[in-house]
């Protein structure tokens, strides 16, 4: 299941694949919903284990594939595809996506034969306010620098605070719509080709286009604004 967008925390994403906040068994019952997040959450005693806690999983080709298919049936991964550097895109009514060479969890889903599953949560990015970082700002190459030798992006950025509405780092109460995708059925390939990587990778950007294109007015998105699909 490829979640988008990635926001400044992903607030949405624990909440329904890592708590029962959403009513994931509910929604779908027999499911198991885990969090792909990046190896480094599991590095830091406490933190690890409360990660740990509600299901999280490393987001490695490795864990994916044992969820898929050693784990029994019935799994739900849940995977932020942008990655780290798609929260420095997290701006209110800006929807850039870091997808254009996001291949990899597509080879996943061939050699294992997985469903692949869009699912777009408006409001994500209005739940924290972040400085301006254009490209080629000394921000933005200093967050950059950041990421690529520490694997996790440094946005600066502010939500409420606890007994104050204007400075925090609790997220602002704006309510936040996540809606799922139908299911993209994949044929099993235990050695596919670029070319059918390549395929299959444009059909899942076409269906996650099609679903933030159906769904923008019925969550206050303006008709003006689309997705772009960035490297």
């Amino acid at each position: 299941m490829g979640f988008h967008p990635h926001g400044i925390l992903s607030v949405s994403a624990f909440c329904h694949f890592a708590t029962e906040g959403s009513g994931w068994s509910k929604i779908f019952p027999g499911i198991t919903p885990y969090l792909l997040v990046l190896p480094g959450h599991f590095q830091f005693p406490v933190y690890r284990d409360y990660f740990m806690a509600g299901g999280a999983v490393e987001a490695s080709s490795e864990s994916m594939k044992f969820l898929l298919t050693k784990h029994g049936t019935g799994n739900a991964l849940g995977l932020v595809v942008g990655g780290a550097l798609e929260a420095l895109e997290a701006f209110p009514g800006k929807f850039n996506l870091k997808l254009a060479k996001k291949k990899g969890f597509i080879k996943v889903a061939l050699t294992t034969g997985a469903c692949l599953v869009p699912i777009f949560s408006f409001g994500e990015h209005e739940l924290f306010v972040q400085a301006e970082n254009p490209e080629g700002s000394r921000l933005r190459n200093i967050q950059n620098w950041l990421t690529k030798y520490t694997g996790f992006s440094p946005p600066v950025f502010h939500g409420r605070g606890m007994f104050n509405y204007t400075f925090g780092l609790v997220p602002y109460r704006i309510p936040v719509y996540t809606v799922v995708g139908a299911p993209i059925e994949v044929q099993k390939d235990d050695n596919p080709s670029q070319e059918k990587i390549d395929e299959l990778h444009k059909t899942y950007l076409k269906e996650l286009e099609n679903l933030f294109e159906t769904q923008r007015t019925k969550y206050g998105v303006a008709e003006d604004k689309h997705i772009h699909f960035i490297e």
